[in-house]
């Protein structure tokens, strides 16, 4: 069995004026985990306290893009270096170009505000032809003009309603003139206050303005708002025109300041930096002739096992653990680290999990259109032609269920819930072996006691998988526990080899019994027996091969409680692991009746041949693909967590991460 890869400790000691440039190699190798760099936290205090000529033009570009609304950056950091002179040069060429365009931007806006506001005030006065000193000077009347919100005219027009009238001036009501008695004009003072009243100055010789004045004001605030509107082109111009230079300069400057985030949280004297991380072991010899020719022999390199370092034999470090797969088994990672990471040195159980989920789905999911349309998705998915948000990496995932559903709808005669479409190739194949016959396999009951003992066949299946899928989880526990010489854990216990003798002993007697009608034996009950104590009573046992003292730890009493209770634990929870996978029959079962149920629903509308009946199918097939497929999926990965994984997930490892430049978008 395959396990973890192997790891190695590289310690780097690079000279300053190298430094750099070996960040720059290990962040694009992606498979190096720094071990002596600070926490994310730190990471970004380090990021505040950075304070370059690089960092100020990443700030300015990033700004810049920002403003343009550029699309988000790809994470490929293959086509850029470090920036170097000639990079700078270009980023301030393109910073400055840019700031004079903002400049003239800013002014073209402000001078269209200017006269939209002096041409709104003109149109206010534009009908007040008596002149403005002759109304001031009326001994009854105070007179007020000026802006108030266009939202707060009605408020003030009500609260001033009896004592005082309110004239909207022009053609909104932001400008006003208002007049009251002499007597009120205290209280009208108060009440223009509350709405921030702005009185306005107007010449005392005022008598309104001529159309032409008017018409010369609107004719310069429609060439302004044109030069304004012009500008903005230009804008939309410069971001298509410059577009992917200023990607490119904004990559090298953000790995730029990504390498001086890493340089900062390095130990290092004036003239060396220390550099120590994990590496996966097959990479060591190439990475030290490759750092060893980009310093040009400047680099001093060691590499230690991990039982050399002390930080892991004294257990303050777990050693990372890498899968190493092709891209078929590395889509099923994630289930497994979803779930913890295993311990360095463990059976790699990927292979395992990628076998169990597909079969397990295509079992309860056999359809072969709907399988066919899994795996449509899962191939699209894989080409990157239809994308769901990161779900792209789970594409070969559902090119295996796709399959495996289809070959389980084949064997049931299942394609979107039709049973006549297959039933050639079902008697061409049953032809090979006797009487021609359609399905293959039985699994919706008809009244015939074969459909029945068919029916009853799959859940016998789905029982022997789940043995078979225990057993799995016994041995890999088992060899885990041997490898990591911890003998008591792999020879005593529940999911030891005692209690594993207990399971596969108790079925094999069952099997006796039910096929060959076999009586229990008294040698029967001695091995039971013995298994179930060393499974049950383990405590002692597991101490004394683990060198562990004292071998009751909490006393004789509690031992023997603890050990009653533990016989109780592991004869049900054996018997809850078997029988828990009967549920894989009955959602095959079930989804028989599912397409049975949209078959009977399209037939009553009608049948395959009318628009409603052809509605029904593809509605109801779609709803079985979308929710029970999800449903499907969730109680293979509730099966693969607590009847796989639980026999030997007893801890968990430290996954893997290597260091990467990350774009900031």
């Amino acid at each position: 069995m395959a396990k973890t890869t192997e790891m190695k400790l590289l310690e780097l000691m690079v000279l300053k004026q190298d430094i750099s440039s070996v960040i720059e190699y290990i962040g694009k190798q992606q498979n190096f985990l720094f071990q002596n760099t600070r926490s994310k936290d730190s990471k970004e205090e380090t990021t505040a306290s950075i304070s370059n000529i690089d960092k100020q033009f990443f700030e300015e570009l990033k700004k810049i893009r920002e403003d343009l609304v550029l699309e988000p950056l790809t994470n490929d950091i293959a086509e850029v270096s470090a920036p170097v002179d000639e990079d700078r040069s270009a980023a301030s060429k393109i910073i400055a170009s840019y700031k004079e365009l903002q400049e003239r931007l800013s002014q073209s806006a402000e001078n269209v505000n200017k006269l939209t506001e002096a041409y709104n005030e003109s149109m206010a006065f534009s009908n007040l032809q008596v002149s403005y000193s002759e109304l001031e000077h009326l001994s009854f009347l105070s007179l007020k003009l000026g802006k108030i919100s266009e939202k707060d005219f009605d408020d003030l027009k009500n609260s001033l309603e009896g004592f005082a009238v309110v004239i909207p001036l022009g053609n909104d009501k932001s400008r006003i003139l208002v007049a009251s008695s002499k007597k009120g004009r205290f209280a009208l003072e108060t009440e223009l206050k509350k709405v921030n009243f702005v009185e306005m100055q107007v010449p005392p010789d005022f008598k309104g303005i001529p159309q032409d004045v008017l018409d010369g004001m609107k004719l310069k605030r429609d060439e302004a708002e044109l030069q304004l509107q012009e500008l903005n082109t230009e804008k939309t111009n410069f971001a298509e025109t410059h577009k992917e230079r200023l990607n490119y300069l904004y990559k090298k400057f953000s790995l730029a300041i990504q390498i001086e985030n890493v340089k900062a949280s390095l130990e290092s004297t004036e003239l060396v930096y220390r550099i120590t991380g994990w590496i996966s072991a097959n990479d060591v010899d190439s990475y030290m002739k490759s750092l060893d020719e980009l310093t040009e022999g400047r680099i001093a390199i060691r590499n230690y096992e991990p039982y050399e370092v002390p930080s892991v034999m004294s257990g303050k470090e777990q050693v990372p653990v890498q899968l190493k797969h092709g891209k078929l088994l590395k889509s099923f990672e994630r289930v497994i680290f979803s779930y913890g990471s295993p311990v360095y040195g463990s059976i790699d159980p990927t292979p395992w999990v990628a076998i169990f989920f597909t079969v397990l789905f295509g079992i309860m999911f056999g359809d072969c259109g709907q399988g066919l349309i899994l795996f449509l998705v899962g191939l699209l998915m894989t080409l990157k032609i239809f994308k769901l948000g990161g779900w792209e990496k789970f594409g070969r995932v559902f090119m295996c269920i796709g399959i495996s559903s289809s070959i389980m709808g084949l064997l049931t005669g299942e394609f979107f819930g039709t049973e006549t479409l297959l039933e050639p190739f079902a008697e061409w194949v049953t032809g090979l072996f006797g009487k021609p016959h359609a399905p293959i396999l039985k699994l919706m009951p008809n009244g015939d006691p074969k459909s029945i003992y068919a029916m009853f066949g799959v859940f016998g299946v789905a029982v022997g998988i789940g043995f078979l899928i225990n057993t799995c989880g016994l041995v890999i526990n088992i060899i885990n526990n041997i490898n990591r010489k911890k003998y008591g854990d792999a020879f005593f216990g529940k999911n030891g080899l005692a209690g594993a003798i207990f399971f596969w002993y108790v079925i094999g007697l069952v099997l006796r019994i039910v096929l060959l009608h076999h009586k229990i034996a008294v040698y029967d009950w001695i091995i039971i027996g013995t298994s179930l104590f060393f499974a049950a009573f383990a405590s002692p046992f597991e101490r004394a091969l683990n060198h562990e003292k004292p071998l009751l730890e909490n006393g004789f009493g509690t031992y023997v409680i603890s050990s009653v209770v533990e016989i109780i634990e592991v004869i049900s929870g054996y018997l809850s692991n078997t029988v828990s996978f009967v549920r894989v029959g009955a959602f095959a079962l079930s989804h028989a009746v599912l397409n049975f149920t949209i078959l009977t629903l399209t037939n009553l509308c009608g049948g395959q041949t009318t628009p409603a009946g052809i509605l029904v199918l593809i509605i109801g097939n779609a709803l079985i693909v979308v929710l029970e497929g999800m449903i499907v999926a969730i109680q293979v990965v509730r099966l693969q967590y607590y009847e796989f994984f639980s026999k030997f997930f007893h801890e968990t490892g430290r996954e893997f991460q290597p260091f990467k430049f990350d774009f900031v978008n």
